[in-house]
């Protein structure tokens, strides 16, 4: 079982992904959270395994966010899901640490494939972004 919490600034987002999560039996989502500071909290108090994180949240982005939870909790695995196709954000948030970057516009058997190849420890970028950056096709395995 993946355990999974959902980092999201938007309620019905967060809705959304615990229910479609819930319909893979390989999943269990363990925290929701409204920014990036929450998601930090989460990390500690409820160690999942990944973290589904928007970048663009109040308080505490979720570059920030996964910048300290990679550094504090190495074991946890960061998807990144953004709006964004923009290089600048997606190496921001694979320098930041994480393990995979699916767009909102990805659908959720690609998001699903992402959450079970970050936990195995492999990276994943979504369709979307490797027809912007070619060159990350390269990074994933």
């Amino acid at each position: 079982m993946i355990r999974i919490a959902i980092a999201d600034d938007h309620h019905q987002v967060r809705e959304t992904w615990n229910f479609i999560l819930s319909t893979n039996k390989s999943f269990q989502v363990v925290a929701t959270c409204c920014n990036g500071k929450e998601a930090v909290e989460a990390a500690a108090a409820h160690n999942p395994d990944v973290i589904l994180m928007d970048i663009n949240m109040d308080l505490m982005t979720g570059i920030e966010a996964t910048e300290i939870i990679t550094a504090s909790q190495p074991n946890i695995r960061i998807v990144a899901m953004s709006i964004h196709v923009e290089p600048v954000y997606v190496r921001k948030m694979l320098n930041a640490g994480a393990f995979a970057y699916v767009t909102k516009n990805s659908s959720y058997t690609e998001v699903f494939d992402a959450i079970e190849k970050a936990y195995d420890g492999k990276k994943y970028i979504c369709l979307e972004v490797q027809e912007v950056m070619p060159e990350l096709s390269n990074e994933i395995y």
